[in-house]
This record gives C-alpha cells, sequence and structure tokens, in this order.
C-alpha cells in the first residue's frame, strides 16, 4: 500500500512540473508556396515588405500574433491584362495573425472590366487559403 501511495504521490508532482507552451514563442504563418486556383483569377504574388521594411521574398513568414502589413507584387499573367508596366504597382494588406494558423496569399485579377492603360485597380491581394498549422517561433 505504502508503494502505492508513493508512485501516487510522484505522479502528481510529475503532471505539475509539465511545462506549459510559452506564449511568446507562439506564431501564425504567412505562405506563398502553393499555387493560387487560376480558374478563380487567382495569381502568384511576391512580398516586397513586411511591416514597412523590405524583405527578400520567401516562402514562409513565421510572426507573431497580431497585425503585420504586409506589400505585395502581383504576377499576374492573363492575356487579357493590357495595362502599362507603370500601372503595376505594390499594393498593401493588413493580416491579422493568429497562434497555430497559416494564410496562404495570392493576387486576386479583378476581370469584372477591362483595364487598360495606367489603371491599377486590376488587382488586389487577398489571403485565399486559411487552415490550421502548429506554429512556434525559435528561441532566441
Amino acid at each position: 500500500m505504502k508503494p502505492l501511495l508513493v508512485l501516487f504521490s510522484m505522479l502528481i508532482l510529475l503532471c505539475g512540473c509539465a511545462s506549459q507552451p510559452d506564449d511568446s514563442l507562439r506564431c501564425g504563418v504567412i505562405s506563398g508556396y502553393l499555387n493560387p486556383d487560376l480558374s478563380q483569377d487567382l495569381y502568384r504574388a511576391v512580398v516586397t515588405h513586411l511591416d514597412g521594411k523590405p524583405v527578400v521574398s520567401k516562402p514562409n513568414y513565421r510572426l507573431s500574433p497580431g497585425e503585420h502589413t504586409f506589400t505585395f507584387a502581383e504576377l499576374i499573367s492573363a492575356p487579357s491584362l493590357q495595362v502599362k508596366l507603370a500601372a503595376r504597382t505594390p499594393k498593401d494588406l493588413v493580416i491579422r495573425v493568429e497562434a497555430n494558423r497559416r494564410y496562404h496569399f495570392a493576387a486576386q485579377f479583378n476581370t469584372a472590366k477591362r483595364y487598360r492603360g495606367h489603371d491599377s485597380g486590376f488587382w488586389q491581394p487577398v489571403i485565399w487559403l486559411e487552415e490550421a498549422h502548429e506554429c512556434e517561433l525559435p528561441v532566441k
């Protein structure tokens, strides 16, 4: 009986010592590695700035929860797009990142009207897919 009591006490102690995840390491992921659905007029895009700072575009961005501002450049290759190069300007999207979520971005081509010349309204950055994804920031 006594060994059973000691074993039970140790088990209670060990359960109390179990480590909890560090909330400061929680994160979400913004991704651009999937090919978006062209049938929904979604095209690839690249990140040029994150929270106002220039970045080298990469497939994934691990970020702490909260609002983050991304600047995107579109890579729309639709033959019907006939705007001048000067109209192909980067655009911002504010993303509210939640812990353990992944957000996939794309350039949404607005096909409701014809765009010509300097009209930059032909696209906007969007999150086209959101999914659960475990994420933890690296310990510094």
